[in-house]
């Protein structure tokens, strides 16, 4: 990947981040399991949250479809300390976000969506 492009979809995670604190970490991910770009603290190893993220991602879109529920548009998993919450962002890749407990989600899911529009717009 080209290190402009690069540089602007760093700025959307950057941005997603600014705008709610709640945001501890995200990252964009291919949908095979492969890092793109990351906002993850430094002890937490990318590599390992790209894997996971792309086995949520199918792991939802199988059970969606077997239980009769339709496309995926998300996966939730809540922890005691806070949400993972991803979504699809264009054909190849998907946005992962980590919050806080008290999080508002709706507010992120908005800013996520918008996210996810100008990743796929970029990848």
């Amino acid at each position: 990947m080209g290190e402009s492009r690069e540089n602007t979809l760093e700025g959307v995670l950057n941005e997603l981040q600014g705008s709610i604190p709640e945001i501890d970490a995200c990252a964009i991910v291919s949908v095979e399991g492969l890092p793109i770009v990351s906002a993850l603290p430094t002890d937490v190893d990318e590599a390992k949250v790209a894997a996971m993220t792309a086995a949520m991602l199918t792991l939802g879109e199988k059970a969606a479809m077997e239980l009769g529920k339709g496309n995926l548009e998300q996966v939730n998993i809540k922890g005691v300390d806070g949400w993972l919450l991803v979504i699809q962002a264009g054909m190849n890749a998907c946005l992962t976000v980590s919050t806080t407990a008290n999080a508002k989600l709706g507010l992120i899911f908005l800013d996520m969506k918008r996210a996810a529009e100008k990743i796929a717009q970029m990848i």
